[in-house]
């Protein structure tokens, strides 16, 4: 067994350590822990945190992966926790909890006649199986990673361009502002999923080219996913940075701002030690709040087809198989509703960990 470091493990990992030095570093910043303080204090930031806490050590396990000898399948830590759900394979369609297949087939009879029944099941499955006999409360677990993936890595790449040109933006104004504004007003002019779309469907082909130069399936399905998280990034950015933009513009107007510049302050001196600290709140709620937002567009892009790779297991991918389910007859309902039931799990943690967020770090919010 030899481990397997996808570039997406190496990048959720460094999130982690990020959010673990960010937290040693509130014993020196006393506001900030009275903040956090108050969020954790109340019954609905407290049973939120709980529950995101944990998505991402589902998140975490699942990013340690690994190698059997020299098989070519890349398994996590997860999948050998999870290893009778993964094993336990029918043939086809099953109910939640039932004993035999959902499908009904030709079996013959010890006295050699056919009769049409459903045959028994080999395991019994919380949530049934798949078209091709899959536990889907395995493939719904498995799906958190991806979510998380989504949302985490795309803020990473999101942060850099929008806290960038919404501070220059509102600090420069004049040509500068007028440039930055451009760009993004001419950015929002384009239908995003359309644009989002477009960019997948020329990455697949990038990767089905160099596909011999990629590796394993897993390698070329990590790369989708880099690929899918760097432009929804790459389109997502513009409303954190009109929001810091018009932010700044007051800023920059202030008596401790004008000082610093009549002392001929360093100017990117000013924008990290003056403006950027007085917008971290507007920052790490928008943060917050985005991230519920970006697990959903997960869902919408798979069911379009333009979402990750089709071996990633995601709730959109769920979603989208559970479509043609729909209009089966008899119904096959229990996949979509445990994918709804996990994404709803999460973004709604999301969501009302962010309310306390917002709440405790903007005084303007409460009164």
């Amino acid at each position: 067994m030899r481990p397997v470091f996808l570039i997406s493990d190496l990048l959720f990992f460094a999130l982690i350590a990020a959010l673990a030095v960010y937290a040693l570093s509130l014993r020196h910043k006393p506001s900030d822990r009275a903040a956090w303080g108050r969020v954790f204090s109340s019954s609905v930031g407290k049973w939120s945190s709980i529950l995101l806490v944990f998505f991402v050590l589902i998140g975490t396990v699942d990013s340690l992966h690994y190698q059997v000898n020299k098989d070519p399948e890349v398994l996590s830590a997860l999948d050998t926790l999870l290893s009778p759900l993964r094993l336990a394979k029918e043939k086809t369609y099953s109910a939640p909890l039932a004993d035999t297949l959902y499908v009904k087939e030709n079996v013959v009879q010890p006295d050699g006649t056919v009769k049409r029944e459903a045959p028994s099941l080999k395991h019994r499955h919380l949530m049934g199986t798949n078209k091709v006999g899959q536990d889907v409360f395995y493939l719904a677990i498995k799906g958190i990673r991806t979510g998380l993936m989504i949302g985490m890595l795309t803020t990473l790449i999101t942060l850099p361009f929008a806290i960038g040109l919404g501070l220059s933006a509102g600090y420069f104004g004049g040509r500068i502002d007028d440039a930055i504004q451009y760009i993004y007003t001419t950015l929002n002019s384009i239908p995003s999923v359309l644009l989002i779309a477009a960019t997948v469907l020329v990455v697949d082909v990038q990767i089905e080219r160099y596909a011999d130069k990629i590796g394993s399936a897993a390698e070329r399905a990590d790369y989708r996913l880099l690929a899918l998280c760097a432009i929804l990034g790459l389109t997502q950015w513009t409303g954190l940075a009109r929001l810091l933009r018009a932010e700044t513009l007051k800023l920059r107007e202030l008596e401790y701002i004008q000082a610093a510049k009549a002392f001929q302050v360093n100017v990117a001196r000013i924008l990290m030690r003056h403006v950027l600290p007085n917008v971290g709140h507007l920052i790490l709620i928008t943060v917050v709040l985005d991230f519920s937002g970006l697990v959903l567009a997960e869902a919408v892009l798979s069911y379009v087809g333009a979402g990750v790779d089709p071996s990633t297991p995601s709730w959109g991918s769920m979603i989208n198989g559970a479509r043609l389910e729909l209009a089966r007859e008899p119904l096959v309902w229990w996949q979509l509703v445990t994918a709804f039931v996990f994404m709803f799990g999460l973004v709604m943690s999301a969501n009302l960990f962010a309310d306390q967020v917002r709440d405790a770090f903007d005084p303007r919010a409460s009164s």
